[in-house]
């Protein structure tokens, strides 16, 4: 059974770079299509960036051009490297597979973006 822990979250202002780590633990994840999800308060949970095995990556419009989603497959990890944050950002955000059945959701980290 896989184990995920997300870390890196915190609070900044608008305009500034934080980086999630989602490491992995239990089993490797290298074959598996990994997603960031993010969920703000009130509101469903949604993808915010994909990579697969072979690192290609894709994200949501909100957010191209600002995060950068990777992975580290020697180490089990997948990152997020977020720049540019906006309040609308602000979020608890996950890691998971994509297009796959999920694993059991880790407690996620918690990103806060003040204006």
């Amino acid at each position: 059974q896989v184990q995920l822990v997300e870390s890196g979250g915190g609070l900044v202002q608008a305009g500034e770079s934080l980086t999630l780590s989602c490491a992995a633990s239990g089993s490797r994840i290298s074959i598996n299509t990994m997603g960031w999800y993010r969920q703000a308060p009130g509101k469903q949970r949604v993808l915010v960036a994909v990579i697969t095995s072979r690192g290609t990556t894709n994200y949501a419009d909100s957010v191209k051009g600002r995060f950068t989603i990777s992975r580290d497959n020697a180490k089990n990890t997948v990152s997020l490297q977020m720049n540019g944050l906006k309040p609308e950002d602000t979020a608890v955000y996950y890691c998971n597979t994509f297009g796959s059945t999920w694993y059991n959701w880790g407690q996620g980290t918690q990103v806060t973006v003040s204006s």
